[in-house]
């Protein structure tokens, strides 16, 4: 492949842009410089084509099977790591044995970091995204409506691609400015499940950086902490609820905790991520 690289990498560098600014009080144009830089050396790395999911059957489509791997071992195929330029502490994950099964081991300590997968699912035939989690604490200071608590011992993205009949002509050239930038259209937007410190179940605002992103909280509080829950959500319905239309094909998924913001510690476990069909 030439001149394409990671358009769910590239989005989240975008976003990383108002954290590097706040965190080392930088200008806008060095820490675009930065941010492009490093995007680069990312791209290098790791071009290729998003996955094309196979049905493992008409009902299902695995996108994590960490079960089926080894503790210690390297990450299923698609996974990779994202890190931030110019945050320095990165959450850890490893694939660890958790009673009789492996899952993902996420710790973190002030710090940033996740782990992406690109995909194509159209959230018309595969609506709902089911996977489990675990955390071991919350954030004293995580808040959902604030920038500075915008952090989550867990959480899952789900990001969608470009379409450009759902944008304007200021936002078709912001997204051909980018492609020029990225080699390749950043997602529309985003959804992300989070594990919140206080917020009720339920509740769906943007994030506090940008309203491309909208944040639904699926627990809340300490109540569950050290349990294994099992979620399910409706992607589809979801997006129609929070952005108001219809959903472009999912192209991203991500899990990540993280606590740059509130400098606390947080541990959480990921289990396997799958999309299904609607039940009838």
């Amino acid at each position: 492949m030439h001149g394409r690289g990671n358009s769910f990498t590239s989005w989240i560098m975008n976003l990383s842009l108002h954290r590097l600014q706040r965190a080392h009080n930088m200008t806008p144009r060095i820490s675009f410089l930065i941010v492009c830089i490093a995007l680069f050396f990312f791209v290098v790395a790791n071009l290729g084509e998003p996955t094309r999911l196979q049905a493992e059957s008409p009902a299902m489509r695995q996108i994590a099977a960490f079960s089926a791997s080894t503790a210690g071992g390297p990450w299923p195929d698609g996974w990779k790591p994202l890190t931030f330029p110019k945050i320095p502490q990165h959450t850890t994950y490893s694939l660890v044995k958790d009673g009789e099964r492996i899952v993902v081991k996420a710790a973190s300590q002030a710090s940033s970091s996740g782990l992406t997968r690109e995909v194509l699912i159209d959230p018309r035939e595969y609506p709902i995204i089911q996977w489990q989690w675990k955390v071991s604490n919350i954030l004293k200071a995580g808040d959902v409506a604030k920038k500075e608590g915008d952090d989550y011992p867990a959480r899952i993205y789900v990001t969608f691609q470009y379409d450009s009949q759902k944008v304007g002509l200021f936002g078709k050239a912001k997204y051909e400015a980018a492609k020029l930038i990225y080699g390749q259209y950043p997602p529309l937007g985003a959804i992300n499940y989070i594990w919140e410190s206080r917020a009720p179940v339920g509740t769906a605002v943007p994030n506090p950086y940008t309203d491309q992103v909208h944040m639904i909280v699926v627990e809340s509080g300490s109540t569950k902490r050290n349990t294994w829950i099992t979620e399910e959500r409706n992607v589809y319905e979801d997006y129609q609820r929070v952005f108001g239309e219809e959903p472009p094909m999912i192209s991203g998924v991500a899990i990540m905790t993280d606590t740059d913001n509130t400098r606390e510690s947080a541990e959480a476990f990921y289990g396997d991520i799958v999309f299904k069909k609607r039940v009838e």
